[in-house]
């Protein structure tokens, strides 16, 4: 129920009142049907580098010292 508390809307803006409404019902229905998954492949997560690589001891030695 919609109920118009001051002014005159013309039809037209009504119309548009409800559409709105209609469509963010829509949207939270849809949204309650729970997250979708993806797979590994898709995972925009699985781009993300996952922090800085450490060096191990002595790394800094067998920089400049040959091996």
């Amino acid at each position: 129920m919609i109920k118009v508390e001051r002014g005159r809307p013309t039809p037209e803006e009504l119309a548009a009142v409800v559409a709105l409404v209609q469509a963010r019902a829509a949207a939270a229905e849809s949204d309650a049907d729970g997250p979708h998954t993806l797979d590994g492949w898709a995972d925009p997560a699985r781009t993300v580098p996952r922090g800085f690589p450490r060096p191990g001891p002595g790394a800094w030695r067998m920089s400049v010292w040959p091996a």
